[in-house]
Formats: structure tokens, C-alpha cells, sequence
């Protein structure tokens, strides 16, 4: 089993009134200067939110909401200080109420 950590915003906020973009451009130039494997993803309404543990915080958070997922806790910890209005976390995956840290309930198209 795998940590994911998380930040979690509305969709609005997160992908029109922030730069999200720019930032994780630009960590991605850097992951692949150094050669490091991307460990981060943009997910559409994450499906982990509707595990019964996460009912909480899916009701304190506008939706549809995007998260920012990663197995890096640093990174997570610097999103949150840069973006302020978001809620951040941690959850392990695979498991029987979130088969896939990485899934999401937006349609495709």
C-alpha cells in the first residue's frame, strides 16, 4: 500500500482563479531535468472522496472539486503554502474503500 497525499479545491478556484497550471509546468520541467519520475497528478472529482472515511471533507469542499494528488508530502506541504484555501491530506491506496488513488467520477469527452 501506497501514501497519497493531497491538496483539494474547488474546480473553479483551483484550475480558473489560480496559475495551477504554470506551477505544475514548471515542476514537471524540473522533475525531468532531474530525471525524477513525475509523482504527481491533477484529478478531476477524485473518486476517493466518496469513500465513507472522506465524507467529511467532501462536504467542507465546493464541487465539482480537483485534486492535486502525489506520493510526495514536501510537495503537498509547498502547494498548500503557496494556494492557502485548500484542504490537504493523506490516504493509503490500494484498499477496500479506494481501490484507485487516482480515479476520477468526470466524464471522459
Amino acid at each position: 500500500m501506497q501514501t497519497y497525499y493531497y491538496v483539494l479545491a474547488s474546480q473553479k478556484f483551483l484550475l480558473q482563479e489560480e496559475p495551477i497550471d504554470e506551477v505544475l509546468k514548471e515542476r514537471t520541467r524540473y522533475y525531468h531535468e532531474q530525471e525524477k519520475e513525475i509523482d504527481f497528478w491533477l484529478v478531476k472529482q477524485p473518486a476517493f472522496l466518496d469513500a465513507p472515511e472522506f465524507a467529511a471533507i467532501k462536504a467542507q469542499c465546493p464541487q465539482p472539486a480537483v485534486a492535486i494528488v502525489s506520493t510526495d508530502a514536501q510537495f503537498i506541504t509547498w502547494l498548500k503554502l503557496r494556494l492557502e484555501y485548500v484542504i490537504t491530506g493523506d490516504f493509503q491506496a490500494p484498499s477496500a474503500t479506494i481501490p484507485n488513488a487516482l480515479a476520477s467520477l468526470a466524464a471522459v469527452g
